[in-house]
């Protein structure tokens, strides 16, 4: 059975292209993307990780630590990489996983417990489940699950949209409307009875009784 919102992330040892990694000690006490490919040298992965280094720096900004997975040796990675800083003019930033071994795969849920073989004979639709964006919190447990099929790349300007949101409710007592962007109105957690409510938020909109709105607090 696939990993679900709220489990913790399964903790694995892991050599990386920056070197050899504990993952719960790596991520310590930040938050966590993890995303993961199905093949090195693939045209829409290529363009994925370059456009992930590009915009680091919003990931550093709140907190968030970068890593991804390939099935595919380390070796095999730091050879992409050169492409995708030719083609997408940045170069991975971040540490990338060799999971040559299936490990990482099959143990979040993205390949069959019985995989096994040389990774060099699997082509891209063999690991095409190996699509997945997870969210890690800093209590370690998984707070977003993306899958994505190989042929449509994937929005990490959306991943960004979430990590704000997630950061923020769980600061304040509150959900974020659909497409909520940072600094827009946002909703009093429905967990929240009104009289207390009044003396954290004062006055609301409420087109509903249900449908609490506030300014996004800070």
């Amino acid at each position: 059975m696939g990993l679900q919102l709220g489990e913790i992330a399964p903790d694995f040892s892991a050599k990386t292209t920056a070197g050899d990694i504990r993952f719960h000690d790596w991520l310590g006490d930040a938050w966590g993307v993890l995303f993961s490919h199905p093949k090195d040298f693939t045209p829409v992965c290529t363009t994925e990780l370059g456009y992930m280094a590009k915009i680091k720096p919003e990931f550093d900004r709140r907190g968030v630590k970068i890593i991804g997975l390939s099935v595919d040796s380390t070796a095999d990675h730091e050879r992409w990489g050169a492409d995708i800083e030719e083609t997408q003019g940045t170069r991975p930033n971040y540490p990338v996983i060799g999971d040559e071994d299936y490990t990482v795969a099959k143990l979040y849920g993205m390949l069959p417990a019985a995989t096994s073989g040389d990774a060099k004979s699997r082509t891209p639709a063999d690991n095409q489940t190996v699509r997945n964006v997870f969210v890690i919190g800093p209590d370690k447990k998984i707070k977003l699950i993306l899958v994505y099929p190989m042929t449509t790349g994937r929005n990490f300007d959306e991943v960004l949209r979430v990590v704000d949101s997630l950061q923020l409710t769980a600061k304040h007592r509150v959900a974020t409307p659909v497409n909520w962007k940072q600094g827009e109105d946002v909703i009093i957690a429905g967990s929240v009875p009104n009289s207390e409510a009044r003396e954290i938020f004062g006055d609301w909109k409420e087109p509903k009784p249900y449908i609490r709105i506030v300014p996004q607090p800070v």
